[in-house]
């Protein structure tokens, strides 16, 4: 019985995240893609810390002009 509920709502899993796919986008909907709001980095501070954060966890530099090692002391 155990199994079987499992097996069921592994199925659901599947068939719910199927149906939650990716989209095509219309080209009346690039604009607003395309707006500054939608970038990730618009925010320097916020991208300066992911930076920080990155670099430090990752004990490595390189690619994005931040240095230091995996102390976190940048």
């Amino acid at each position: 019985m155990r199994l079987k509920q499992i097996v069921l709502l592994t199925a659901l899993a599947v068939v719910i995240g199927s149906l939650t796919g990716c989209d095509t986008v219309k080209p009346w909907q690039r604009k607003t893609l395309a707006d500054y709001t939608m970038r990730g980095d618009r925010d320097p501070m916020s991208e300066g810390l992911s930076d920080h954060i990155f670099f430090s966890r990752e004990m490595a530099s390189g690619g994005k002009g931040v240095g230091g090692g995996g102390c976190g002391c940048n």
